[in-house]
């Protein structure tokens, strides 16, 4: 009977000690300051780093760069006319790349270390830059990229070898194309 009596009584304490306890207030309070500070600082990276893009074009005397509509420049190292697929979303790409610093032309990695990589269209992740310039590419073709930092590898880095804010340049081939059956369907 007493361990009934001490069990109630802790319950009851319990209970009237949690209906008095006010609610806690904000610690501090945010003015969005800081994510102004971090939209700014991200506009000037992304204006220097376009500006060291178009120095590096503008060196480049040899190749036909292009602009694309999600914020990187290509060139087509080998083109193919006579191909006019291009990847819908379901497809699987077969392709090789390799990766290098663009400011300095140091190789990160190359596409035997890499080895030869497969990407479902709009169901896999990879780097926007990626998704986007290889949807431009038809079976066969190797194009040059230059993906600034914000749509290559961004603040993060590849926890690896590719580091804080770096633009990349990468030429990637797209070896094959494997048509899902649904953009099968559409095509006869």
């Amino acid at each position: 009977m007493f361990k009934k009596i001490v069990f109630l009584g802790i319950i009851l304490i319990t209970i009237i000690s949690c209906a008095q306890q006010e609610a806690r207030k904000p610690v501090n309070i945010r003015s969005g300051t800081f994510l102004k500070e971090s939209a700014e600082r991200n506009k000037v990276l992304i204006a220097k780093e376009e500006a060291i893009i178009q120095k590096y074009i503008e060196l480049d005397t040899i190749n036909d760069y292009m602009a694309s509509n999600n914020g990187f420049w290509y060139f087509y190292n080998n083109k193919k006319a006579q191909e006019n697929y291009l990847p819908q979303k379901g497809d699987t790409l077969t392709y090789e790349l390799n990766i290098s610093k663009m400011t300095t032309g140091d190789v990160i990695y190359k596409k035997e270390e890499l080895g030869i990589q497969e990407y479902v269209v709009d169901k896999q992740q990879i780097i926007p830059g990626l998704r986007s310039g290889l949807q431009l590419m038809k079976k066969g073709e190797t194009v040059t990229f230059l993906f600034p930092s914000h749509i290559a590898y961004g603040y993060h880095g590849d926890n690896k070898r590719i580091g804080t804010n770096i633009p990349v340049k990468s030429t990637i081939t797209l070896l094959d194309i494997k048509k899902d059956n649904k953009n099968l369907e559409t095509e006869n």
